[in-house]
């Protein structure tokens, strides 16, 4: 589901109900969490974290005109995503939250190459999102991205 928000808050205050404790929630964990150089805002209909032009010029090489995208935390019709690129472009990152959510969650894992659903809002893994946040800095998000991704 995309929601037609310009800020985070805005994005809050449009979601169902029932998500938005949760949601709230995600929020605060990660942004205590995330390492300086790191902005929060609006990136692709969701609320995003990502590496603003400030810190890395060049951008996103998809869309120069958007900065570099990290991570991200949506309202989806049938859960709640937590999009993390840092696990999709590092494997060893991605063994690490593989391992970690099975001792935080008592359900199985349901994720994508870089997207967690998080079904079952009475048992969202607030901790583990947060060490994950802290994880990676915006330098070596960059080095990581431009190794992997940037042509």
């Amino acid at each position: 589901m995309q929601y037609d928000a310009s800020t985070p808050e805005e994005y809050l205050d449009l979601i169902p109900e029932e998500r938005k404790a949760p949601m709230k929630k995600l929020r605060e964990v990660i942004l205590e969490n995330l390492p300086k150089d790191f902005e929060e805002g609006m990136n692709y209909k969701m609320i995003g974290y990502y590496v603003p032009h400030s810190v890395y010029p060049p951008g996103y090489h998809c869309d120069p005109e958007l900065p570099l995208p990290f991570m991200n935390i949506a309202c989806q019709k049938n859960f709640i995503g937590v999009y993390h690129m840092g696990v999709y472009a590092n494997p060893e990152l991605y063994d690490w939250f593989v391992t970690q959510y099975a001792k935080h969650c008592k359900y199985k894992l349901d994720m994508g190459k870089s997207c967690v659903r998080l079904k079952k809002m009475d048992d969202i893994p607030y901790d583990l999102i947060g060490e994950l946040a802290s994880k990676m800095t915006a330098k070596e998000w960059i080095e990581l991205y431009e190794k992997n991704y940037k042509k």
